[in-house]
């Protein structure tokens, strides 16, 4: 005896319809998400088409080139990289501990009449533009630095090599400093979020065992959302990569390599910025490409890094769990 039919003939040709419906919703996504792809493939392509003069000419001493000279067309990548790298590293020496400060007493010890208002100002300095930041670090934080950081730092630890140097202000220090100020309230705003979604349970576990409230922090949360946490850090760093406008304005704009976090400096991004509009030879139209995709590179790579380390994270945590 056949089986009872589900649906009549109405109701056969709706699922159909629906079904069919649910095949193309399905496509149009797939290729939304493949365009993800193929931009990300033109990127590459217009940036390595664009870059083959320079990297035809220079090869590979254009990463250990340490001359940046237009009139002579001779051109290293070499300082750009060491000045956009040494000052995320700054960055984000400055700015984790801080965030995280932020992040703990937002989510964990703020009363509660506090929290919204200062979770929407920390929000708010995200929404910062970075010449805002940029026209702050000129006038305000650079003066500060030249005048009593400095200073401080030269009569306490003036025998390491890192803090001597002219006091200009504007330098390597001055870069770092705002890039940190920059990415705290994206790295707090993350974090904070994150500690927030650990359940409640971890928090009421460690108090049962008698955990003080710091070692509950410590031990329950924090261990807890530590994915989510380097995460956040690494969303933070891809903005310190990234960022231009601000740092142009504070950190000297020399393409040099310097011990000495006072001397002046230059990143990646910055020089692109800077000298795009005078680049009228071809070949120097080319060598400021090939930073640009040294850049989408080293952010790649970051981002990569990332991926696997928090997969690695995550596989250690749920075996730890299991």
């Amino acid at each position: 005896m056949p089986p009872p039919l589900l649906f009549g003939k109405k109701e056969s040709k709706r699922a159909r319809k629906f079904l069919s419906g649910d095949s193309i919703f399905k496509k149009l996504t797939l290729i939304f998400a493949l365009f993800i792809l193929v931009l990300f493939l033109l990127i590459f392509y217009e940036l390595y088409s664009g870059s083959q003069l320079s990297i035809n000419k220079f090869g590979l001493g254009f990463l250990t080139g340490v001359e940046w000279d237009p009139v002579h067309q001779v051109f290293g990548a070499l300082p750009f990289i060491y000045g956009t790298v040494t000052s995320s590293i700054i960055a984000l020496i400055i700015a984790v501990p801080i965030s995280l400060g932020i992040a703990i007493y937002l989510s964990e010890l703020a009363p509660r009449r506090f929290r919204s208002l200062l979770s929407f100002m920390v929000e708010l300095l995200a929404a910062v533009p970075s010449v805002v930041y940029g026209l702050w670090g000129l006038f305000v934080m650079v003066p500060w630095i030249r005048d009593y950081l400095q200073p401080f730092l030269e009569s306490t630890l003036g025998f390491l090599p890192l803090f001597q140097g002219p006091k200009f202000g504007i330098g390597m220090l001055a870069g770092g400093i705002i890039l940190a100020i920059m990415i705290i309230p994206t790295i707090s705003a993350v974090s904070r979020e994150v500690m927030l979604a650990v359940p409640d349970t971890q928090r009421e576990a460690a108090f049962a065992l008698g955990a003080t409230r710091w070692e509950t922090i410590r031990v329950a949360v924090l261990k807890y959302a530590r994915t989510g946490i380097f995460g956040a850090i690494l969303l933070g760093l891809g903005r310190a990569l990234g960022e231009t406008m601000a740092v142009i304005m504070v950190i000297g704009n020399r393409p040099q390599i310097s011990l000495s976090l006072f001397e002046p400096a230059y990143t990646m991004s910055g020089v692109i910025a800077s000298e795009y509009i005078e680049a009228t030879q071809e070949i120097y139209l080319s060598a400021l490409i090939e930073i640009g995709l040294l850049l989408f590179i080293i952010t790649l790579i970051m981002n990569v890094f990332a991926r696997l380390l928090v997969w690695r994270m995550m596989k250690m945590f749920r075996g730890a769990k299991e």
